[in-house]
């Protein structure tokens, strides 16, 4: 069935439950899986309150630190299921896009991510992560609310 799952993460609550089921079906199914999270690069012009306030420098060590205690939670969970787990970060604008761009180079054959669910104008305003993975990957994608 699966070899090799994708588990993205962003650090919410309905991320660590994507993370629980990909383990879990992971763990069922022999396969081995990656986490992975992404994350904005450092703009010098930038909305985000982050960006404004730090350096270069300053804003990848918080980055880093985030990532870091992000894919620690897929690490671990693997590691209690007994399942084989690679961890990723990655710097990208789209988020979207490094799912898809990992998943293909990582030889992955099925996608694990969250949903939050967002509907009506807040769908539109907010954008849907998901949805665009769902649109544009080739990769069959399971989705976890």
């Amino acid at each position: 069935m699966y070899k090799h799952i994708l588990v993205p993460t962003d650090g919410t609550e309905l991320s660590d439950k994507a993370i629980a089921h990909g383990v879990s079906l992971a763990k069922a199914v022999g396969a081995t899986i990656t986490g992975l999270t992404v994350s904005p690069p450092f703009h010098a012009f930038a909305v985000d309150p982050m960006m404004v306030a730090d350096t270069p420098e300053a804003y990848r060590d918080h980055v880093w630190r985030a990532a870091t205690k992000r894919l620690a939670k897929v690490r671990s969970a693997a590691e209690a299921a007994g399942v084989t787990c690679d961890t990723l970060h990655v710097e990208n604008d789209h988020p979207y896009e490094a799912i898809i761009d990992t998943a293909k180079t990582r030889a992955c054959d099925l996608i694990v991510m969250a949903s939050h669910g967002r509907r009506g104008l807040s769908a539109i305003l907010l954008g849907s992560e998901t949805v665009k993975v769902l649109t544009h990957s080739d990769i069959p994608v399971l989705v976890c609310r």
